[in-house]
């Protein structure tokens, strides 16, 4: 099931859901938000967890159509970002908000999730489609951060994507944000004097949310533009509570020499929830992302002696918010894991 392409031509049911909410306006716009946030979660709960993995000697096998799911993404991603700018003009102050929360919130489950899958990829079409996604919410220096950056620290002090025990995500949010941001900036720089030739990065960024910002407004004036910043704020909070999600409290232990040990499966939060992994392209299966990053998202495999939450994505969204919930809840199975002494 986990190595099938089909089922994850449903990650582009959000923006469907989402698209026909922003068309019929008013309490319809919630279509989006009730989709992703409440339905989701429900199904999750009843259709169970998919703990099947790919044959071990296919998992290198180019993917062929697997990735036509990706690619639709970027006319999909662009076409959806078009739309609600054009309604924007159209809606009194609150729909206009509530259609930037559920535009944000399917570019962060989407959109987000797509360029994480192709910001991985060892070719520059993948890369630069990556930069492009990341570019509808401002946050195209993800690329390199999370490459460079996260992969390399994760689960130590040094990495700022990775939520300490005990910290809410009201405090690891401006952490995040700033850190990463920071962390790309060195990276760039670094890549910048290699190539002295070459565009800088940050240019190049510029440029492209530069003309996703000329576009939303020959589209919907200062409405869409304002609707394209608020709903890349939503994304981008959205892309760091799972950040947050995936390594909350699991730390790296140092060797007998001082260096922190080679990432391993256990330092990542797994889930096998079905709906949710075929809407993220099997990013809860983060277990084997972390450990082997190069594996593309239809060969993730899921490991039953790992830490694992107790619900999907979806629910540990909403659960987050609530960071005495989340402590409750969380806290318990760090605890049982940190006396495992795995």
């Amino acid at each position: 099931m986990s190595g099938s392409g089909s089922r994850f031509w449903w990650s582009l049911s959000s923006p469907l859901v989402c698209t026909a909410g922003l068309h019929l306006g008013g309490g319809w716009i919630a279509l989006g938000p009730l989709y992703l946030l409440c339905l989701i979660p429900l199904v999750d709960a009843l259709w169970g967890h998919d703990r099947h993995n790919p044959i071990d000697g296919r998992v290198l096998e180019p993917s062929g159509g697997r990735d036509a799911a990706l690619w639709i993404w970027i006319p999909a991603q662009l076409s959806f970002l078009a739309f609600a700018a054009w309604r924007a003009e159209a809606f009194a102050l609150v729909e206009w908000v509530g259609a930037a929360v559920a535009v944000g919130l399917v570019s962060g489950a989407g959109a987000i999730t797509v360029a994480h899958e192709l910001m991985h990829r060892p070719d520059k079409l993948s890369r630069g489609a990556a930069e492009l996604l990341m570019s509808t919410v401002a946050y195209a220096h993800f690329c390199s951060e999370h490459v460079h950056g996260h992969h390399r620290r994760v689960a130590t002090p040094e990495d700022p994507a990775t939520s300490r025990l005990d910290e809410s995500i009201y405090t690891f949010w401006p952490r995040s944000i700033v850190g990463g941001w920071r962390s790309a900036r060195v990276h760039d720089r670094g890549w910048s004097r290699r190539h002295p030739q070459r565009l800088a990065p940050a240019t190049r960024r510029r440029i492209v949310f530069a003309a996703l910002v000329a576009g939303a407004w020959l589209i919907g004036s200062w409405a869409g533009v304002g609707l394209l910043y608020m709903q890349a704020g939503v994304g981008v909070l959205l892309l760091e509570t799972i950040n947050y999600i995936e390594h909350y409290g699991l730390v790296r232990e140092r060797s007998d020499s001082g260096r922190y040990v080679r990432v391993q499966p256990h330092h990542s939060w797994n889930a096998s929830h079905r709906l949710t992994n075929a809407l993220l392209f099997n990013l809860q299966r983060h277990s084997d992302h972390h450990a082997t990053a190069s594996r593309p998202y239809w060969a993730l495999r899921h490991f039953d002696e790992v830490p694992q939450l107790p619900f999907g994505y979806a629910t540990a969204f909403l659960v987050a918010l609530v960071p005495p919930l989340w402590k409750r809840i969380m806290n318990p199975r760090v605890h049982a894991w940190e006396a495992r002494g795995d």
